[in-house]
């Protein structure tokens, strides 16, 4: 297997930024709707944090988080953004081996980069404490967005990886059916899955159209509530899983 560099993955490309505004509106929507089931004390673990924009919104629900980040530059990043909330590691998920079990995993927008995600996920299954939950989410392969990328050509199929989506670490996309069959692979237990904010237009045109105020909102709104009717079209799709009982 090729040896990866982690702090290349994260840069942007001639084909696509790595992080946009609407990103932070999807994390926002998923932590709503997780709010009810959430255990809000007891030890949090994040794995991959990019900049640390996750973290802040987790901080929100937690006051202390572990953090395990493959990139060196990140994890630096992340401590110096956070100080004392956030303890950083700088590991492949391979090799990161906890201390503690864990109440809360936050797995968002990583697994797609993960070369064994099944086996991963098994390994983090072993972290959680007995009522402890992990957080999986994905971009999802059948959202409206790529699905109308497709029939213009852009993109070959839903489940294709751009040139630019490999070089920012992407081995695999998910559609709902494929996710939930590698958590079970994993011998993990299905607590919920869904999709959040259904996604009719690119990440970069919806930037533009917020911020001309064309995208509001209340249209915001919509697009999330129409995702737990229509999730196949959302833009992520999550599961939320525990150790089988």
């Amino acid at each position: 297997m090729a040896t990866r560099d982690h702090n290349q993955e994260f840069q942007d490309n001639s084909e696509r930024k790595y992080a946009y505004e609407f990103d932070e509106i999807v994390r926002d929507r998923l932590l709503r709707r997780l709010s009810s089931v959430i255990t809000r004390e007891g030890p949090t673990l994040e794995l991959g944090a990019y900049k640390g924009d996750m973290t802040r919104q987790l901080l929100e629900y937690h006051d202390q988080i572990d953090v395990v980040e493959a990139s060196d530059v990140l994890a630096d990043e992340v401590r110096a953004r956070f100080g004392d909330r956030v303890n950083v590691t700088a590991s492949l998920f391979e090799d990161f081996e906890p201390d503690k079990s864990y109440k809360n995993i936050y797995l968002v927008h990583t697994l797609e980069h993960l070369d064994d995600p099944v086996g991963e996920l098994e390994r983090m299954g072993g972290w959680l404490a007995t009522d402890g939950l992990l957080v999986v989410v994905v971009p999802n392969a059948n959202a409206l967005s790529r699905q109308i990328a497709v029939h213009m050509g852009i993109v070959p199929s839903t489940i294709a990886i751009t040139p630019g989506e490999y070089q920012q670490g992407h081995r695999r996309t998910y559609s709902l059916d494929t996710l939930l069959a590698d958590v079970r692979s994993s011998g993990l237990e299905t607590v919920d899955f869904g999709g959040i904010i259904v996604k009719p237009l690119a990440n970069y045109q919806f930037d533009q159209a917020m911020a001309e105020g064309i995208v509001t909102p209340e249209f915001i709104d919509g697009c999330d509530s129409l995702s737990r009717v229509l999730p196949d079209l959302s833009s992520s799709i999550f599961v939320t899983c525990r150790p089988k009982s």
